[in-house]
């Protein structure tokens, strides 16, 4: 049996941490959940901006939004909602036969909003009626003004992929504000099953303090603060609160590992598969690390539903003179900011391609 699919047997889903219009008309997606048992896909705005500078995939669509007077975010949006379509209809089988548990893809509203939650909830709401997919989630940053948003957008019915949380604290706001949209549907006598994840970034907490502490604790924060989340995660679906929520119809939060590629490069490739795989979760990968973990990956055993060892790792960082709590916000705000950059980054791609296509059209 693929590795592939004993992480699948486990109850973790894998999903490809990428979306090019070339994964799409290749067969290369198609091929990845047919072989490699991939049951959905995230996008971010640094993805599309490669994707557009390195390749020709998507100047003749360019062309054409550009004729039909679209420029900037707007033509990056129809764009990304194309490539986004495409992706959820081949992903739909999985929705459907899931229940709605797997089988989504993500496309993120402007990181320039991320300090304006009405403004936020309105491009969550436009974006998801523009795509007509029950199986697209709606990324949101899950900071201090993304949580009213995040529990708005869940409350109008919007499935949202809750992303740029570090800490268990993090989430558990998060998993708060997806409760309480909820709770209010069905006060509302609203369906309450409406899909959320919350992603839990990884290897930045490494990447943070790689300088800072003797080599036996490198590379393994980000482990071990997914293990206290995950003993949160445990612990919130246990809870009479959510149990009452399920009772009802409502689907969980599920728990995603974002940020699980392999920035040290002494350390192995599959790093974070192997050290995270756990039931009722999910994985996003790069494609590199997919076909990696495809190649010479091991599932190991799943994560204790306890901790494990956290809390006595965790100690050892804090002698180490780690601060996990500011830490914590510190990536947030450096995630919220990379994040802002990269939209920008992406908007001048557009611009700059355009610049070359209309003047090669004109020549």
């Amino acid at each position: 049996m693929k590795v592939t699919q004993q992480l699948h047997d486990l109850g973790q889903s894998l999903w490809l941490d990428n979306i090019t219009r070339g994964l799409l008309t290749s067969g290369t997606l198609g091929r990845y959940i047919s072989e490699l048992s991939v049951t959905g896909l995230t996008s971010n705005p640094t993805i599309f901006e490669h994707a557009i500078k390195d390749a020709d995939f998507y100047d003749d669509a360019i062309r054409q939004k550009v004729r039909a007077g679209k420029s900037g975010e707007a033509l990056f949006f129809e764009l990304a909602l194309e490539d986004l379509i495409e992706a959820a209809d081949l992903f739909r089988p999985i929705y459907d036969a899931t229940g709605g548990v797997d089988g989504w893809v993500s496309l993120e509203v402007s990181p320039l909003l991320a300090d304006d939650t009405v403004a936020t909830i309105q491009a969550a709401e436009q974006l998801h009626e523009r795509a007509q997919r029950p199986n697209l989630f709606i990324k949101i940053p899950g900071t201090p003004e993304g949580i009213a948003a995040i529990e708005e957008t869940i409350f109008v019915g919007v499935p949202v992929n809750v992303t740029l949380l570090f800490s268990p604290e993090h989430y558990i706001d998060t998993a708060e504000a997806y409760m309480r949209g909820i709770e209010r549907r069905i006060a509302a006598d609203l369906d309450p099953a409406v899909g959320c994840v919350a992603s839990l970034f990884i290897s930045r907490w490494d990447v943070a303090i790689k300088d800072q502490v003797p080599e036996a604790l490198r590379n393994r924060l980000g482990i071990a603060i997914a293990k206290r989340t995950y003993q949160a995660y445990r612990d919130l679906l246990a809870s009479k609160r959510w149990q009452k929520l399920a009772d009802a119809g409502a689907r969980p939060q599920r728990l995603l590992w974002a940020s699980t590629g392999t920035k040290d490069p002494d350390a192995s490739d599959t790093l974070y598969l192997e050290a995270l795989a756990a039931p009722d979760t999910i994985n996003t990968i790069p494609e590199k690390t997919l076909l990696a973990f495809a190649e010479h990956g091991k599932v190991k055993g799943a994560l204790p539903t306890d901790g494990g060892d956290a809390e006595a790792l965790l100690a050892e960082f804090a002698r180490a003179g780690v601060d996990n709590a500011a830490l914590a916000a510190q990536l947030q705000r450096e995630g919220t900011a990379a994040f802002a950059k990269s939209w920008r980054d992406l908007l001048d791609r557009i611009a700059s391609k355009t610049e070359v296509l209309t003047k090669s059209k004109q020549t």
